[in-house]
């Protein structure tokens, strides 16, 4: 029993740290809450859908094309939400302001063009359950899983290994010290925010399909979570949205499989306070620098 919990609750966790680092990457280089990440979220999921169902796609060419929409998508929020507001060089709150707009229109965008009732994957692909005998497995969790292992491998490669991921590192450093290195901030912001966007229609294409339910209004919970995931790993680390989301995913599947499911959000987020009355600054963020590494 314990066991089958803990696979549970490791398979959906590793969706909700595939849709925290994307918070993390656009707050680390920003210094932002991106509010409009619940709704690219919610976006992904429905474009993941409509692959599988309308053009007749498997889930893995689905989940690439979610997240070229993803991206699309960022880069339009980064164009015309963020740099013109980062140009005025105005306060924080004005760039959350326009992110929760954002987020709103692309909710009434969903309503409009899918309604506002339910949807599902296929029934084949969810799959059946693999049985390991101390513990069942489905396809869906095995994929998403997989997916969500796989895309964390990748960025963590990228942001430490490539060049665009040392500039994005040192642009969340300091961007006018990265401007004098040579490093464009501007394409550096927009790359930023298109593969954390990326990241969050992947994670939305995987929850709708671990959850077996597509509707507009997805985002709202699921980008609380994120933030809470956010917030508990350490503002802007990337190790930090990996551990935390894994805990959160955990503590939910224990508190259903021990307790009642209408207390599920309720004793996850419970512990998540009970750990920053412990670290303020997350678990993996430093007093001195906010979160970040």
């Amino acid at each position: 029993m314990f066991l089958q919990q803990l696979v549970n609750g490791l398979t959906l966790g590793s969706l909700y740290a595939v849709l925290a680092i994307g918070l993390t990457l656009v707050f680390g280089v920003l210094n932002i809450i991106n509010m409009a990440h619940g709704g690219i979220f919610m976006i992904g999921a429905f474009v993941g859908l409509f692959m599988v169902t309308v053009l007749d796609v498997n889930i893995f060419v689905a989940i690439l094309g979610a997240m070229i929409v993803g991206a699309i998508l960022g880069y339009l929020l980064e164009f015309v939400a963020l740099r013109p507001l980062r140009r005025q060089k105005v306060s924080h709150l004005a760039p959350l302001i326009s992110t929760i707009g954002v987020s709103i229109f692309l909710e009434s965008v969903a309503l409009l063009v899918w309604g506002p009732q339910t949807r599902s994957f296929p029934p084949d692909f969810i799959g059946g359950l693999i049985d390991f005998g101390t513990f069942k497995i489905s396809m869906v969790q095995i994929i998403g899983l997989g997916v969500s292992v796989g895309l964390m491998l990748i960025l963590n490669v990228l942001i430490k290994k490539t060049k665009i991921g040392k500039a994005i590192r040192a642009v969340s450093l300091n961007t006018e010290t990265a401007a004098l290195l040579g490093i464009n901030p501007t394409l550096v912001i927009s790359v930023t925010v298109m593969l954390a966007s990326a990241l969050g229609a992947a994670a939305g294409v995987l929850v709708g399909l671990s959850f077996d339910a597509v509707e507009p209004l997805m985002g709202v919970i699921i980008g609380f979570k994120g933030l809470a995931v956010l917030i508990l790993g350490g503002l802007g680390n990337i190790t930090g949205a990996m551990v935390g989301g894994l805990i959160l995913g955990i503590a939910e599947v224990f508190s259903v499989a021990y307790g009642a499911s209408s207390y599920r959000d309720a004793v996850a987020f419970g512990l998540i306070i009970l750990l920053l009355f412990w670290r303020p600054q997350g678990l993996f963020g430093s007093k001195d620098k906010g979160g970040r590494p």
